[in-house]
This record gives structure tokens, sequence and C-alpha cells, in this order.
């Protein structure tokens, strides 16, 4: 540790992402990435963009986004919200409604980077155990607490939420904010978004990095009421008043535009999804129902440390977590069929 370092950042344990190797031939299916490119007209819209306007400022409050997913959505700009991925827009919303004397609440097996958020800003919290079938069971968030976060579906178990079980939360959590990140929703989820003029301290939060395949461009957006989203522009405009840059907002509205492209290559992700799952219960493995680009699968005969290690052997990266509980898991993203294929294979000649 460097003598320079506050005592904040000596405490800290950063959130730890998903391995980025750089190994010829290796079937990457460890951090939910879209296996199919971006639509054809995002690379369009990115090939004619006119490249001398880099040299200027984007627009502070990315208009033309806002534009397109209003329309898309049906909402107004003062209910739309966009950063740099979703990471950025649930770093802003920690800062902007989470600070409070009271814990806030989130699931004990879910998305890490929440325990991180609270340890940077110094917030409180308490986390809300799963239950046995691996779900989260919104009955049991019932104490006051200073906001509620949870992803929907959940990562990395896959299991989604209903709308009227959210509707129930909503209902008598009145008195702090609610947000429900759906990174995964479109591969098996329905949105809360439909409940935001409902409820006024519901927040929403999506991202393009999965189902739109822009995870390079960095791009997420959250959808509430506009006290809320107000309170987001605050603190996002004492931060950084220029979040997205013209490039990610040309690709994304360009993305928003092609809505059949997106539909199928969502359908080909489920597809291949429930084709996996089929396969893998043969080889007995338990998989967790699924709503999400990815499947969650434990075997009763084999290890899922030494199973994650004999598939890096054959070049197939997935991703296990070392938790209690999941330690017995692989979480695998849903690749193309030919690599999904590939890892059946992979996995009969390891277990058989």
């Amino acid at each position: 540790m460097s003598k320079y370092w506050s005592e904040l950042t000596r405490r800290l344990v950063p959130y730890v992402p998903g391995e980025q190797p750089k190994i010829e031939g290796l079937i990457k299916l460890n951090t939910n990435e879209n296996p199919y490119p971006p639509s054809p007209k995002v690379i369009t819209a990115i090939d004619v963009f006119d490249k001398k306007r880099l040299r200027l400022y984007p627009d502070p409050n990315s208009d033309q986004l806002k534009s397109a997913l209003a329309s898309y959505y049906g909402m107004t700009h003062q209910q739309l919200f966009v950063g740099n991925g979703s990471d950025e827009v649930l770093a802003l919303i920690f800062q902007a409604f989470f600070k409070q004397p009271l814990p806030i609440l989130f699931p004990d097996i879910s998305y890490s980077f929440y325990p991180v958020y609270c340890n940077l800003f110094d917030i409180d919290f308490v986390q809300m155990p799963l239950n046995d079938d691996f779900e989260i069971d919104l009955s049991v968030y019932s104490a006051r607490n200073g906001g509620v976060i949870f992803p929907n579906p959940n990562a990395p178990t896959g299991r989604v939420l209903g709308l009227a079980e959210l509707q129930e939360l909503l209902v008598r959590n009145i008195e702090s904010v609610v947000v429900v990140d759906e990174a995964y929703i479109d591969f098996g989820g329905e949105s809360a978004i439909s409940l935001v003029n409902e409820f006024p301290n519901l927040l929403v939060v999506q991202t393009f990095s999965k189902s739109r395949s822009l995870a390079g461009a960095r791009v997420g957006f959250a959808i509430g009421s506009a006290e809320l989203i107000e309170g987001l522009e605050r603190v996002k405009n004492s931060f950084n008043s220029y979040p997205l840059d013209m490039l990610a907002v040309t690709a994304a509205v360009a993305a928003i535009e092609d809505e059949s492209y997106f539909e199928s290559s969502r359908q080909q992700i489920i597809a291949t999804r429930e084709w996996l799952d089929g396969e893998l219960k043969a080889l007995g493995f338990s998989v967790l129902p699924s709503a999400a680009n990815f499947v969650f699968a434990s075997h009763n005969g084999h290890d899922a440390a030494a199973l994650f290690a004999a598939l890096r052997e054959h070049k197939i990266l997935v991703r296990y977590f070392s938790q209690p509980r999941i330690d017995q898991y692989l979480r695998i993203t849903i690749g193309t069929q030919e690599e999904i294929e590939v890892l059946v294979a992979a996995l009969r000649d390891i277990i058989c």
C-alpha cells in the first residue's frame, strides 16, 4: 500500500470484473457479452459520422439519445437519465439517493458492485438472503431502509421476478427509492418501466451492453420520475457534465432504431439458452431457471472449480465464484450456437 493513499483508499476492496484474456482461439463465456455484433445500422452510423466533430465537446444532455429513448419507451426527457454504462448510472444513484441514516437493502447473492459502492460512498447496507431456490424474496424487504436495489433478472443466478411482486414491494415501501437493475431484462423478463408513472420512488436502470451488443460503447440509462432524474442530474453535473461521447450516442441511437435486428439477436440467444439448459441437464447438471443471457449450473458429481479449470484447458472460459452457497456453480454466458455446442462437447468429454 502506498503511503500517499487516503484511509478510504486503503479500506477499499475493488470490484473484480470478469477476466478479459488475450488467448488465441479462446471461447469466452465469462462476462455475459452478446455473441453477436451490433446492428448493421450501428456500423453504418459510425462509418458516416463526421469525425471532425470530435474536436468539440458532446451535448452535455445527450438530447439525441434521450429523444430516441423517450420515443421508444413512451416517456419524457424529464424521466430519462443517461451515463457511461449502467455502472456509472448506478454509482450516481448510490450518491444521489442512498447516503441515508438508514441502511440500504440488497440481496446477499447479487451484483458484487453493490457492496463496493457502499464502501466507496460510506453507505450502510444489509444483505437480504436469497431463499432456498436462489430467488429474491421481496416479502423479507420489510424493514425501514434508506433504499432498496436488486437486479432483475438477478445476477449471477438468472432468476426473474414478475411485475406483481415488484408492485407489492412498491406499495409498502414508499419512503425510500427502489432501484430495479435490468441489465438482462430483454432476455426473458418484463420491464418495470411500465410501473414508473405509478410509483414516483421507482427507478429502473438498463444498459446497451447486453441485448444491444454495445458493451464497448459504455451506454446506460435510468428511467424514473422527474424528481428522481433531477436528483441524478444534480450529482452528474457536480462530477462529470459530459458523460457520453458523440460516437457512443450515435451508436446507441442507431441500435434503438433497429428493432428487427434487436429482436432477431435476442431470440437467437434465448433459443440457444434453452438448448443449453436441456443439454446440461442431460449431462447431470442442475440448472436454475434463467431469464438472462447466461445460465447458472452445478453438478453433484463434479467440483465446480475443477470443472472451471478443465474447461479452461479446453480453451473455454466460464465464470466461477468462490462464494458461500454458490461455490459449486458455474455461470455460463450464452455464446453463439456453435460456441455452446463446443462447450457441451467439452463438458461431455470432461464428465464422461
